[in-house]
């Protein structure tokens, strides 16, 4: 019975997690908090310490999350509002011309979903897609699907939350994270963009006339003239991924020698500061503001309006990581991975297996209750309980974007983006499970299969 205790631990801690969201509706932070409280009570330790150490693990993930994430909301609001992320878009329709229309709107909404949520960007992309389709004569669904491909960026790429906390999960370098999750999800836009031409021959759809939704004002259609320079719309996707990345190529992570102090030039100091992710997304959120400032000419107090509400939004994505994380820290204080090891041995932890689980169990949660973000949160907390004292023969950074991948696989009628796309796009439900089921099957897919072969030809092992 003890060697199965872990398991009857983490079966009551997941059906509170998916029937507290799915069954009785509640809110994914309480959801995940009250089943972080339930693996406590239930795993090994002192009774006095069982709820201070959730409190304290929630804790230690807002410290590790929280200004990232409330920047990178700033970031995404800013860009919208200031039309930085409709001139990112304007410019890859100018360069690859309106014949590959569905390929710039592919490109310039991946790139856009970087720091730009999916709702957002989706709003901004959809008067594009109406107006091309009209220009070319048809091909509404194709450019439709094109643009729900941006997808892929949202969950695989930080700085977005979900990519964000799985990185965390498992002390991933954010600059490894980016690098990786961008080369593992680009190539799923050539499938995306090949099932979109596959669905434009089977669907006859003509756009709407008109979609209404509640960003219309904040996001109105501006002039060419009007946007910013392609220099500042790009700067605050730029600046951070420059500064984390230089960061981590000159300042690389050596191994801990107990008493020795590696000396550092000014400049391995200076991007030391400058390249902490913080302040690089602080930077970024500044510049974004600035560029606002400067081109739509709102006011000081429009501005600090504009950061509270991304600020709001920020605040309970910061609540739903730091949930999950304590969620996840409670699995490995009830020994989930000690009881996997004991069940498998290593060969658990070895090979492409533990990557299939880590995807299969993302995609489960998923389906179960809709939100990619927490299904990447608990997927992650379960798989690095399970890591206690493994050794693995890959970086931790392919259990990541695993786990992004799943999260993408999955996606039906219990999940707001569904909705967001058959709604913005004018879609009935049964043509959205024919297009954006299969669309985001199709990205989760081949972004699995991309890390299954990096992890196999570029391990990154020392």
């Amino acid at each position: 019975m003890d060697q199965w205790y872990p398991f009857l631990v983490l079966a009551i801690g997941l059906a509170f997690v998916i029937g507290g969201i799915v069954v009785l509706r509640v809110h994914a932070f309480l959801a995940l908090i009250s089943a972080a409280l339930v693996v406590s009570l239930m795993a090994p330790g002192e009774w006095g310490d069982k709820v201070p150490r959730v409190a304290a693990a929630f804790g230690d993930g807002a410290m590790g999350l929280g200004v990232v994430i409330a920047m990178a909301a700033i970031i995404g609001k800013a860009m919208a509002e200031s039309g930085a992320a409709d001139r990112v878009v304007r410019v890859f329709l100018h360069v690859l011309g309106e014949n590959r229309g569905a390929t710039a709107i592919a490109a310039s909404g991946y790139v856009v979903a970087i720091p730009v949520f999916f709702d957002t960007v989706f709003y901004l992309l959809i008067p594009l897609v109406r107006s091309m389709s009209r220009r070319t004569g048809g091909h509404y669904v194709k450019y439709l699907v094109a643009a729900a491909a941006c997808a892929s960026a949202h969950a695989l790429v930080p700085p977005t939350p979900g990519p964000l906390f799985v990185a965390n999960a498992f002390d991933v370098n954010l600059a490894t994270m980016m690098m990786v999750g961008l080369a593992v999800s680009a190539p799923s836009l050539f499938a995306a963009l090949a099932f979109a031409g596959m669905c434009d021959r089977t669907m006859n759809v003509d756009p709407p006339d008109d979609i209404d939704h509640d960003d219309a004002e904040v996001f109105p259609v501006l002039a060419d003239d009007q946007l910013p320079s392609i220099a500042w719309s790009l700067a605050p996707i730029l600046l951070p991924v420059t500064l984390i990345t230089t960061n981590a190529i000159i300042n690389p992570p050596a191994p801990a020698v107990e008493g020795e102090q590696v000396a550092k030039t000014a400049v391995q100091s200076a991007m030391s500061v400058l390249g902490n992710p913080d302040l690089a997304l602080l930077l970024a959120a500044i510049a974004a503001l600035v560029t606002q400032r400067l081109y739509r000419r709102h006011s000081l107090t429009h501005l600090a309006t504009s950061v509270e509400h991304a600020l709001m939004s920020g605040g309970v994505i910061v609540l739903i990581t730091a949930a999950g994380g304590a969620f996840g820290r409670m699995l490995r204080e009830a020994q989930i991975g000690d009881a996997i090891q004991d069940c498998f041995g290593g060969a658990a932890f070895s090979g492409a297996g533990l990557l299939l689980l880590a995807f299969g169990v993302a995609s489960l949660m998923k389906f179960a209750q809709g939100s990619s973000t927490v299904a990447m949160i608990t997927a992650a907390g379960m798989v690095a309980a399970m890591l206690k004292g493994a050794t693995l023969h890959y970086h931790p950074v392919y259990l990541a974007t695993a786990i992004g991948s799943g999260s993408l696989v999955g996606s039906w009628m219990n999940d707001s983006g569904f909705w967001i796309f058959a709604k913005m796009g004018g879609l009935t439900e049964l043509q959205a499970l024919k297009t954006w089921t299969p669309l985001l099957a199709i990205l989760g897919v081949v972004s699995m299969a991309m890390t299954l072969l990096m992890a196999a030809v570029a391990p990154m092992t020392e």
